[in-house]
């Protein structure tokens, strides 16, 4: 396997212009040379969106988020327009209910021919229609340890998390619903259940879990398992594979209960003041020497079918990367909640984290 970019240890300078204040303008002018995107932290290669500003002509706004649920209220708080968003399919098919999506112009991405088929359709369960995304990355949650400090057998299932033997040594990831996922799949409850006293169950498990907890982590997980400050670690598989690049005695299985695959994807919001400047970055996403310089420094698995042939094989084979059909029988997709589910998981999460 191989790696660009040492990205723990590098500092990254975007050639972007800071969105901070930014309230949206829809003038003729602005709109063929401006763009506001928001998008996951540390989920673009800096060099491709440089690139894109040069070769376009348009300055990107570029803004990030953490949470799904973060990205959700950027979006709602309506003080910012933003022109296209990467987030999860379960966010998506929220937005989509809400009346929130503009149909994407596919007939004006030549590369969208790029995108695997296969994950085009597994997309349907959140855009039924395919009419407003473009799948950008993909994979699954679930843990990432140390082989050192714990055996395969150990990990082969979600009750290591509550093992008092890991106590301050176990890593959880930051993301509520990822969070509850796992405690559902521990009490053999559906991942996409709405009711109330199955995920208040959930909730009190990780209450339990918590007095165990090192931390809780997302885009820091792979560094501290690098650091080997914790022996096991809930992240995404493109997290875990990072880790693995750095630390030989890391490794990463998605227990036999199952786990989540998730699949982040391009769309336009109603917001959207610039629409063909969101077409020519959708389009320059699926660019074939995009997609690989964006796939080698996030690691995750993509779903553009060129990349394959600027990988080696040890890249290509790797499961991590891109998980086998074995480990994706055993994941399902989010289901979007509806709005009283959401705030009273939202709730729980607070109520957790203040615990």
């Amino acid at each position: 396997m191989k790696k660009k970019l040492l990205c723990f240890l590098s500092i990254i300078v975007f050639a972007i212009t800071p969105v901070l204040g930014f309230t949206g303008c829809g003038s003729d002018a602005e709109a063929k040379d401006t763009l506001v995107v928001l998008n996951y932290g540390k989920y673009i290669e800096a060099d491709v969106l440089k690139r894109f500003q040069e070769e376009t002509g348009i300055t990107v706004k570029y803004e990030e988020y953490e949470q799904v649920e973060d990205m959700y209220a950027k979006y709602k708080a309506g003080s910012i327009n933003y022109d296209v968003i990467c987030t999860s399919d379960y966010m998506i098919e929220t937005l989509r209910q809400e009346g929130e999506l503009i149909p994407i112009d596919y007939n004006s991405l030549p590369n969208y021919k790029n995108i695997d088929e296969s994950i085009i359709e597994a997309s349907k369960a959140f855009d039924p229609n395919h009419k407003y995304t473009v799948p950008y990355f993909y994979g699954t949650v679930g843990i990432l340890y140390n082989t050192k400090m714990v055996d395969e057998e150990t990990v082969s299932s979600w009750d290591c998390l509550w093992n008092p033997d890991y106590k301050n040594r176990i890593v959880m990831i930051n993301s509520q619903r990822d969070a509850i996922m796992v405690a559902l799949e521990k009490l053999g409850y559906d991942i996409n259940t709405t009711d109330k006293k199955e995920l208040e169950d959930a909730y009190n498990l990780l209450c339990e879990e918590k007095k165990y907890v090192y931390a809780y982590l997302q885009d820091e997980t792979y560094e501290c398992m690098i650091s080997e400050d914790a022996a096991m670690a809930v992240c995404y598989s493109g997290e875990a594979a990072m880790g693995m690049e750095y630390n030989e005695d890391l490794s990463y299985t998605v227990p036999r209960e199952g786990g989540n695959l998730w699949i982040d994807s391009w769309f336009v919001p109603r917001t959207c003041k610039h629409y063909d400047a969101a077409m020519k970055w959708i389009d320059f996403m699926c660019e074939e020497q995009a997609a690989t310089e964006n796939f080698e420094y996030v690691w995750y698995a993509t779903p553009n079918t060129k990349v394959a042939q600027h990988e080696d094989e040890e890249t290509l084979a790797d499961e991590t990367v891109f998980p086998t059909k074995e480990t994706l029988a055993r994941c399902k997709l989010y289901d979007a909640y509806d709005n009283e589910t959401l705030d009273y998981t939202t709730n729980l999460w607070k109520k957790l984290k203040a615990y």
